[in-house]
Protein backbone atom coordinates (compact mmCIF):
# COMPACT_ATOMS: atom_id res chain seq x y z
CA UNK A 1 0.00 0.00 0.00
CA UNK A 2 1.42 3.41 -0.87
CA UNK A 3 2.65 5.14 2.29
CA UNK A 4 0.95 8.53 1.24
CA UNK A 5 -2.35 9.03 -0.11
CA UNK A 6 -1.85 12.39 -0.29
CA UNK A 7 0.44 13.37 -2.98
CA UNK A 8 -0.57 11.55 -6.62
CA UNK A 9 1.89 12.51 -9.68
CA UNK A 10 0.06 14.04 -12.01
CA UNK A 11 0.79 13.95 -15.89
CA UNK A 12 0.87 17.73 -17.49
CA UNK A 13 -1.53 18.43 -20.12
CA UNK A 14 -0.67 20.55 -23.12
CA UNK A 15 -3.16 23.30 -24.22
CA UNK A 16 -3.83 24.86 -27.62
CA UNK A 17 -5.68 27.98 -28.06
CA UNK A 18 -9.00 25.93 -28.28
CA UNK A 19 -8.19 23.47 -25.71
CA UNK A 20 -8.50 24.69 -22.35
CA UNK A 21 -11.88 22.35 -21.29
CA UNK A 22 -10.31 19.16 -22.97
CA UNK A 23 -6.66 20.09 -20.90
CA UNK A 24 -8.93 20.88 -17.47
CA UNK A 25 -10.56 17.75 -18.03
CA UNK A 26 -7.65 15.78 -18.65
CA UNK A 27 -5.87 17.64 -15.23
CA UNK A 28 -9.10 16.12 -13.67
CA UNK A 29 -9.30 12.65 -15.22
CA UNK A 30 -5.34 11.64 -14.47
CA UNK A 31 -5.82 13.70 -10.96
CA UNK A 32 -8.86 11.42 -10.01
CA UNK A 33 -6.99 8.01 -11.50
CA UNK A 34 -3.90 8.69 -9.29
CA UNK A 35 -6.68 9.02 -6.09
CA UNK A 36 -8.75 5.89 -6.80
CA UNK A 37 -5.85 3.51 -7.26
CA UNK A 38 -4.60 4.90 -3.85
CA UNK A 39 -7.72 4.32 -2.17
CA UNK A 40 -8.12 0.92 -4.09
CA UNK A 41 -5.05 -0.06 -2.15
CA UNK A 42 -6.62 0.51 1.07
CA UNK A 43 -10.04 -0.75 0.44
CA UNK A 44 -11.65 -2.00 -2.52
CA UNK A 45 -15.00 -0.25 -1.04
CA UNK A 46 -12.80 2.86 -0.78
CA UNK A 47 -12.02 2.34 -4.47
CA UNK A 48 -15.58 1.96 -5.36
CA UNK A 49 -16.69 5.30 -3.67
CA UNK A 50 -13.86 7.69 -5.53
CA UNK A 51 -15.16 6.30 -8.71
CA UNK A 52 -18.51 7.23 -8.22
CA UNK A 53 -16.81 10.39 -7.03
CA UNK A 54 -14.81 10.85 -10.22
CA UNK A 55 -18.11 10.07 -12.66
CA UNK A 56 -19.56 12.84 -10.66
CA UNK A 57 -16.68 15.04 -11.42
CA UNK A 58 -16.49 14.40 -14.42
CA UNK A 59 -19.67 14.40 -15.72
CA UNK A 60 -20.31 17.51 -18.33
CA UNK A 61 -20.37 20.63 -17.88
CA UNK A 62 -19.56 24.24 -18.35
CA UNK A 63 -16.48 24.53 -16.96
CA UNK A 64 -17.25 27.90 -15.98
CA UNK A 65 -15.24 28.61 -13.14
CA UNK A 66 -12.02 27.13 -14.53
CA UNK A 67 -12.05 29.08 -17.85
CA UNK A 68 -12.74 32.71 -16.05
CA UNK A 69 -9.71 31.62 -13.96
CA UNK A 70 -7.80 30.99 -16.65
CA UNK A 71 -8.97 34.74 -18.72
CA UNK A 72 -8.14 36.31 -15.62
CA UNK A 73 -4.31 34.68 -15.29
CA UNK A 74 -3.93 35.64 -18.93
CA UNK A 75 -5.66 39.27 -19.39
CA UNK A 76 -2.65 39.80 -16.89
CA UNK A 77 0.19 37.03 -17.80
CA UNK A 78 -0.98 37.20 -21.42
CA UNK A 79 -0.38 34.87 -24.41
CA UNK A 80 2.96 33.90 -24.47
CA UNK A 81 3.19 32.60 -20.84
CA UNK A 82 2.78 29.00 -20.35
CA UNK A 83 -0.18 27.60 -19.33
CA UNK A 84 0.44 24.49 -17.90
CA UNK A 85 1.90 25.44 -14.67
CA UNK A 86 -1.45 26.84 -13.57
CA UNK A 87 -3.82 24.35 -15.04
CA UNK A 88 -3.90 22.25 -11.70
CA UNK A 89 -4.97 25.46 -9.66
CA UNK A 90 -7.93 26.78 -12.59
CA UNK A 91 -8.95 22.79 -12.42
CA UNK A 92 -9.42 22.46 -8.76
CA UNK A 93 -11.82 25.05 -9.20
CA UNK A 94 -14.19 22.36 -11.06
CA UNK A 95 -13.03 19.94 -7.88
CA UNK A 96 -14.59 22.40 -5.97
CA UNK A 97 -17.62 23.38 -7.83
CA UNK A 98 -18.44 19.60 -7.53
CA UNK A 99 -18.04 19.90 -3.64
CA UNK A 100 -20.67 22.65 -3.79
CA UNK A 101 -23.36 20.67 -6.03
CA UNK A 102 -23.17 17.95 -4.54
CA UNK A 103 -23.94 19.27 -1.22
CA UNK A 104 -26.98 21.72 -2.26
CA UNK A 105 -28.70 19.07 -3.76
CA UNK A 106 -28.91 17.46 -0.32
CA UNK A 107 -30.15 20.44 1.30
CA UNK A 108 -32.28 21.05 -1.80
CA UNK A 109 -33.71 17.04 -2.13
CA UNK A 110 -32.97 17.41 -5.80
CA UNK A 111 -33.72 14.01 -7.97
CA UNK A 112 -31.54 14.96 -11.15
CA UNK A 113 -28.17 17.02 -11.73
CA UNK A 114 -27.01 17.63 -15.80
CA UNK A 115 -29.47 15.23 -16.85
CA UNK A 116 -28.68 12.21 -14.34
CA UNK A 117 -29.36 11.02 -10.79
CA UNK A 118 -27.99 13.29 -7.99
CA UNK A 119 -25.25 12.18 -5.90
CA UNK A 120 -27.38 11.29 -2.74
CA UNK A 121 -30.22 9.22 -5.31
CA UNK A 122 -27.20 7.49 -6.63
CA UNK A 123 -25.87 6.30 -3.60
CA UNK A 124 -28.90 5.69 -2.39
CA UNK A 125 -29.39 3.10 -5.46
CA UNK A 126 -26.26 1.46 -4.80
CA UNK A 127 -27.24 0.61 -1.64
CA UNK A 128 -30.34 -1.10 -2.58
CA UNK A 129 -28.36 -2.88 -5.17
CA UNK A 130 -26.10 -4.08 -3.03
CA UNK A 131 -28.59 -5.15 -0.35
CA UNK A 132 -27.42 -3.23 2.43
CA UNK A 133 -28.97 -2.71 5.67
CA UNK A 134 -30.64 0.43 6.97
CA UNK A 135 -32.67 3.50 5.09
CA UNK A 136 -31.49 3.74 1.44
CA UNK A 137 -32.03 7.49 1.60
CA UNK A 138 -30.88 8.14 4.54
CA UNK A 139 -27.21 6.23 3.73
CA UNK A 140 -27.50 8.44 0.33
CA UNK A 141 -27.37 11.19 1.82
CA UNK A 142 -24.62 10.62 4.23
CA UNK A 143 -22.61 9.31 1.59
CA UNK A 144 -22.84 12.43 -0.99
CA UNK A 145 -21.85 14.45 2.50
CA UNK A 146 -19.16 12.52 1.76
CA UNK A 147 -18.85 12.67 -1.76
CA UNK A 148 -18.99 16.66 -1.51
CA UNK A 149 -16.11 16.29 1.72
CA UNK A 150 -14.02 14.54 -0.61
CA UNK A 151 -14.23 16.60 -3.36
CA UNK A 152 -13.32 19.56 -1.15
CA UNK A 153 -10.07 18.17 0.18
CA UNK A 154 -9.05 16.82 -3.24
CA UNK A 155 -9.53 20.25 -4.57
CA UNK A 156 -7.09 21.66 -1.98
CA UNK A 157 -4.64 18.58 -2.90
CA UNK A 158 -4.80 19.65 -6.55
CA UNK A 159 -4.41 23.76 -6.04
CA UNK A 160 -0.95 22.56 -4.13
CA UNK A 161 0.27 21.08 -7.57
CA UNK A 162 0.71 24.07 -9.29
CA UNK A 163 4.33 24.70 -10.04
CA UNK A 164 3.90 28.41 -9.07
CA UNK A 165 6.43 30.25 -6.09
CA UNK A 166 5.39 29.80 -3.02
CA UNK A 167 4.52 33.40 -2.72
CA UNK A 168 2.45 33.09 -5.71
CA UNK A 169 0.29 30.31 -4.52
CA UNK A 170 -0.23 32.10 -1.37
CA UNK A 171 -1.68 34.96 -2.75
CA UNK A 172 -3.97 32.88 -4.80
CA UNK A 173 -4.58 30.71 -2.05
CA UNK A 174 -6.31 33.85 -0.14
CA UNK A 175 -8.41 34.44 -3.02
CA UNK A 176 -9.62 30.44 -2.62
CA UNK A 177 -10.07 30.55 0.84
CA UNK A 178 -12.56 34.09 0.42
CA UNK A 179 -14.32 32.27 -2.81
CA UNK A 180 -15.00 29.41 -0.43
CA UNK A 181 -16.25 31.34 2.78
CA UNK A 182 -18.74 33.76 0.66
CA UNK A 183 -20.47 30.46 -1.04
CA UNK A 184 -21.10 28.91 1.83
CA UNK A 185 -22.34 31.92 3.59
CA UNK A 186 -24.63 32.08 0.42
CA UNK A 187 -25.73 28.78 0.42
CA UNK A 188 -26.86 29.35 4.56
CA UNK A 189 -28.60 32.70 3.14
CA UNK A 190 -30.16 30.74 0.42
CA UNK A 191 -31.55 27.89 2.79
CA UNK A 192 -32.67 30.56 5.68
CA UNK A 193 -35.04 32.12 2.87
CA UNK A 194 -36.62 29.30 1.99
CA UNK A 195 -37.55 29.03 5.71
CA UNK A 196 -38.29 32.69 6.03
CA UNK A 197 -39.71 33.82 3.07
CA UNK A 198 -41.97 36.44 4.95
CA UNK A 199 -38.44 38.30 5.56
CA UNK A 200 -36.69 38.12 1.74
CA UNK A 201 -37.01 40.88 -1.11
CA UNK A 202 -35.44 41.53 -4.09
CA UNK A 203 -32.65 43.22 -2.64
CA UNK A 204 -31.83 40.29 0.00
CA UNK A 205 -32.36 38.04 -3.22
CA UNK A 206 -29.46 39.70 -4.93
CA UNK A 207 -27.16 39.32 -2.22
CA UNK A 208 -27.73 36.20 -2.44
CA UNK A 209 -26.73 36.00 -5.68
CA UNK A 210 -23.85 37.71 -5.14
CA UNK A 211 -22.54 35.58 -2.51
CA UNK A 212 -23.92 32.25 -3.78
CA UNK A 213 -22.87 32.49 -7.35
CA UNK A 214 -21.67 35.68 -8.72
CA UNK A 215 -18.74 35.09 -6.01
CA UNK A 216 -17.51 31.44 -6.64
CA UNK A 217 -18.65 31.57 -10.66
CA UNK A 218 -16.96 34.56 -11.79
CA UNK A 219 -15.74 37.57 -9.74
CA UNK A 220 -13.22 35.35 -7.53
CA UNK A 221 -12.20 32.80 -9.85
CA UNK A 222 -11.29 35.22 -12.12
CA UNK A 223 -9.46 37.38 -9.08
CA UNK A 224 -7.60 33.88 -8.72
CA UNK A 225 -6.32 33.61 -11.89
CA UNK A 226 -4.93 37.07 -11.78
CA UNK A 227 -3.34 35.97 -8.54
CA UNK A 228 -1.47 33.34 -10.47
CA UNK A 229 -0.41 35.87 -13.02
CA UNK A 230 0.73 37.81 -10.30
CA UNK A 231 -0.77 40.94 -8.93
CA UNK A 232 -1.97 44.61 -10.30
CA UNK A 233 -4.87 46.84 -8.94
CA UNK A 234 -6.48 48.62 -11.51
CA UNK A 235 -6.91 44.66 -12.88
CA UNK A 236 -8.13 43.58 -9.84
CA UNK A 237 -10.94 46.43 -9.76
CA UNK A 238 -11.72 45.54 -13.01
CA UNK A 239 -12.12 42.15 -12.35
CA UNK A 240 -14.29 42.95 -8.93
CA UNK A 241 -16.92 45.20 -10.35
CA UNK A 242 -17.04 42.98 -13.96
CA UNK A 243 -17.20 39.90 -11.66
CA UNK A 244 -20.38 41.10 -9.68
CA UNK A 245 -22.34 42.23 -12.48
CA UNK A 246 -21.75 38.90 -14.51
CA UNK A 247 -22.09 36.59 -11.97
CA UNK A 248 -25.32 38.41 -10.73
CA UNK A 249 -26.21 38.03 -13.87
CA UNK A 250 -25.42 34.35 -14.09
CA UNK A 251 -27.72 33.33 -11.31
CA UNK A 252 -30.50 35.97 -12.82
CA UNK A 253 -30.47 33.36 -15.98
CA UNK A 254 -30.60 30.86 -13.95
CA UNK A 255 -33.76 31.57 -12.17
CA UNK A 256 -35.36 32.35 -15.19
CA UNK A 257 -34.22 28.82 -16.19
CA UNK A 258 -35.27 27.02 -12.93
CA UNK A 259 -38.99 27.87 -14.35
CA UNK A 260 -38.98 28.41 -17.61
CA UNK A 261 -35.84 26.11 -18.56
CA UNK A 262 -36.09 22.65 -20.92
CA UNK A 263 -35.47 19.84 -18.66
CA UNK A 264 -34.10 18.11 -21.46
CA UNK A 265 -31.48 20.96 -21.86
CA UNK A 266 -30.81 21.89 -18.10
CA UNK A 267 -31.11 18.68 -16.93
CA UNK A 268 -33.58 19.43 -13.87
CA UNK A 269 -36.81 19.34 -13.84
CA UNK A 270 -38.78 22.70 -14.41
CA UNK A 271 -40.33 24.47 -11.56
CA UNK A 272 -37.95 23.05 -8.82
CA UNK A 273 -37.73 26.49 -7.09
CA UNK A 274 -41.44 26.82 -7.47
CA UNK A 275 -42.24 23.54 -5.52
CA UNK A 276 -39.37 24.90 -2.83
CA UNK A 277 -40.69 28.28 -2.49
CA UNK A 278 -37.24 29.04 -3.01
CA UNK A 279 -36.87 33.41 -2.77
CA UNK A 280 -35.38 33.81 -5.71
CA UNK A 281 -34.81 37.39 -7.43
CA UNK A 282 -37.64 36.38 -9.82
CA UNK A 283 -40.23 35.13 -7.35
CA UNK A 284 -39.86 38.11 -4.98
CA UNK A 285 -40.12 40.64 -8.30
CA UNK A 286 -43.38 38.77 -9.29
CA UNK A 287 -44.71 39.20 -5.81
CA UNK A 288 -43.98 43.08 -5.89
CA UNK A 289 -45.50 43.67 -8.84
CA UNK A 290 -48.42 41.61 -9.07
CA UNK A 291 -52.09 42.57 -8.61
CA UNK A 292 -53.66 41.67 -5.86
CA UNK A 293 -55.52 38.24 -7.44
CA UNK A 294 -52.61 37.51 -8.87
CA UNK A 295 -50.70 37.82 -5.73
CA UNK A 296 -52.93 35.52 -4.36
CA UNK A 297 -52.00 32.71 -6.49
CA UNK A 298 -48.27 33.52 -5.45
CA UNK A 299 -49.22 33.43 -2.04
CA UNK A 300 -46.75 31.28 0.14
CA UNK A 301 -48.49 28.23 2.20
CA UNK A 302 -46.76 27.52 6.00
CA UNK A 303 -44.10 25.39 4.43
CA UNK A 304 -42.69 28.40 2.32
CA UNK A 305 -44.10 26.93 -0.67
CA UNK A 306 -45.86 28.10 -3.56
CA UNK A 307 -49.08 26.30 -2.72
CA UNK A 308 -52.46 28.25 -4.39
CA UNK A 309 -55.83 27.66 -2.85
CA UNK A 310 -56.63 25.78 -6.21
CA UNK A 311 -53.81 23.53 -6.17
CA UNK A 312 -52.40 25.16 -9.08
CA UNK A 313 -49.34 23.16 -11.19
CA UNK A 314 -46.22 25.24 -11.00
CA UNK A 315 -46.92 25.36 -14.92
CA UNK A 316 -49.80 27.82 -14.14
CA UNK A 317 -47.74 29.49 -11.37
CA UNK A 318 -45.66 30.20 -14.26
CA UNK A 319 -47.92 31.80 -16.26
CA UNK A 320 -48.95 33.85 -13.29
CA UNK A 321 -44.96 35.29 -12.73
CA UNK A 322 -44.83 35.92 -16.50
CA UNK A 323 -47.97 37.94 -16.47
CA UNK A 324 -46.64 40.14 -14.05
CA UNK A 325 -44.02 40.98 -16.11
CA UNK A 326 -41.50 39.98 -13.81
CA UNK A 327 -39.63 37.84 -16.30
CA UNK A 328 -39.11 40.79 -18.87
CA UNK A 329 -38.00 42.46 -15.37
CA UNK A 330 -35.26 40.18 -15.11
CA UNK A 331 -34.32 40.31 -18.49
CA UNK A 332 -33.93 43.82 -17.96
CA UNK A 333 -31.58 43.18 -15.25
CA UNK A 334 -29.13 40.79 -16.94
CA UNK A 335 -29.04 43.25 -19.92
CA UNK A 336 -27.79 46.37 -17.59
CA UNK A 337 -25.36 43.71 -15.53
CA UNK A 338 -23.79 42.75 -19.28
CA UNK A 339 -23.33 46.35 -19.62
CA UNK A 340 -21.64 47.02 -16.25
CA UNK A 341 -19.70 44.21 -16.61
CA UNK A 342 -18.62 44.52 -20.26
CA UNK A 343 -17.87 48.50 -19.29
CA UNK A 344 -15.58 47.55 -16.40
CA UNK A 345 -13.41 46.00 -18.75
CA UNK A 346 -13.14 48.98 -21.70
CA UNK A 347 -10.21 50.50 -19.91
CA UNK A 348 -8.68 47.95 -17.57
CA UNK A 349 -4.74 46.77 -18.54
CA UNK A 350 -5.48 43.80 -19.63
CA UNK A 351 -4.07 41.80 -23.08
CA UNK A 352 -6.69 42.21 -25.81
CA UNK A 353 -7.83 38.45 -26.80
CA UNK A 354 -7.95 38.21 -23.11
CA UNK A 355 -10.39 41.33 -22.53
CA UNK A 356 -12.01 39.60 -26.08
CA UNK A 357 -12.67 36.69 -24.63
CA UNK A 358 -14.14 38.20 -21.27
CA UNK A 359 -16.48 40.05 -23.42
CA UNK A 360 -18.20 36.95 -25.11
CA UNK A 361 -17.94 35.65 -21.83
CA UNK A 362 -20.38 37.69 -20.32
CA UNK A 363 -22.97 37.03 -22.99
CA UNK A 364 -22.60 33.29 -23.14
CA UNK A 365 -22.60 33.06 -19.34
CA UNK A 366 -25.82 34.83 -19.38
CA UNK A 367 -27.68 33.86 -22.42
CA UNK A 368 -28.11 30.54 -22.03
CA UNK A 369 -30.42 27.62 -22.24
CA UNK A 370 -29.04 25.87 -19.66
Amino acid sequence: MPNDILTPVIPRQSVHEDGLVPAVEGTLADFLASQIAQLDAVDPALGGFARTTRDLVLRQGKRLRPTFAYWGWRGFAGPREPVGPILPAIAALEMMHAFALVHDDVMDASATRRGAPTAHRLLAAQHIADGRRGDPERFGDAAAILVGDLCLVWADQLLAHATLPTSTLFAARARYDRMRAEAVAGQYLDMLGEHQPEAWTVDRALLVARNKTASYTVQRPLQFGLALAGTDSAVEDAYDRYGTAIGEAFQLCDDLLGVYGDPAVTGKPAGDDLRTGKPTALLMLARQLATPAQLAELTLDPAGVVNPADGSSPLRIAQVISDTGAPDRIRGLIRQRVDEGVAALSDAPLHDDARAALVDLAVTATHRAA
